[in-house]
């Protein structure tokens, strides 16, 4: 078994004439808060569905909590995963604490931990809302409710700032802090590095689906 939480070796990815993503190697050690930077296009969310299992690799070996992400430990790899998308999108006429509920059934956990995770993100006190009365930024700490209902051993975040404003940046980092702490490995996909530099371990540059660069910030 890997020692990584994910290992990705010469993984390439193809849709068609496109080769979205090239010979990408790249290890994230447990517990490790990594940035995965590029510019659109660079190959990032790719390579976060590859991780999750949603598509396969077109050549290339990924371990992903030491297992292959689409063989027979699939389900149990997705219970153990978290994963918020650059756009989230909900039913608009459920409540927020109703979406939550539905995530948390999918997800094998009790009701009973959604206030508490939808209080964590600060909706505590619109959960009871509907959905389509949300702000974009709301409807953003939904996605990052859902991500967390079952809290993740891995946690992938797709540009998971998009659409918040400064407090509620400054609340999402605070909770990243906090699964930091707890030993929680993260991907955070952005496009670039200020804002987050002092919250990652290690960053990993992507362009036109190449690893450029990886390591330390130092």
């Amino acid at each position: 078994m890997s020692e990584n939480a994910v290992e990705l070796r010469r993984v390439s990815k193809r849709f068609g004439a496109v080769h979205a993503v090239k010979q990408l190697d790249l290890c994230v050690a447990p517990g490790e808060v990594t940035a995965l930077l590029g510019h659109n296009g660079a190959g990032k969310t790719t390579t976060l569905k590859m991780i999750l299992g949603i598509t396969a690799p077109s050549s290339g070996d990924l371990r992903v909590l030491g297992k292959p992400p689409r063989g027979p430990a699939a389900r149990a790899l997705k219970l153990r995963m978290g994963y918020l998308p650059e756009s989230v999108s909900f039913y608009g006429q459920l409540t927020g604490h109703q979406v939550l509920r539905y995530f948390a059934r999918l997800k094998r956990v009790e009701p009973a931990r959604c206030e508490a995770i939808l209080a964590e993100v600060g909706l505590g006190p619109v959960a009871n809302r509907r959905v389509k009365t949300y702000s974009k930024g709301m409807r953003q700490r939904l996605g990052l409710a859902q991500a967390l209902v079952r809290t993740p051993d891995l946690l992938l975040l797709d540009e998971p700032t998009v659409g918040l404003d400064p407090l509620a940046t400054r609340e999402f980092f605070r909770t990243l802090e906090v699964l930091r702490r707890r030993g929680t490995t993260v991907i955070l996909c952005s496009h670039v590095l200020p804002g987050i530099e002092q919250h990652i371990d290690r960053v990993a540059i992507l362009a036109r689906g190449r690893l450029r660069a990886a390591g330390s910030l130092e």
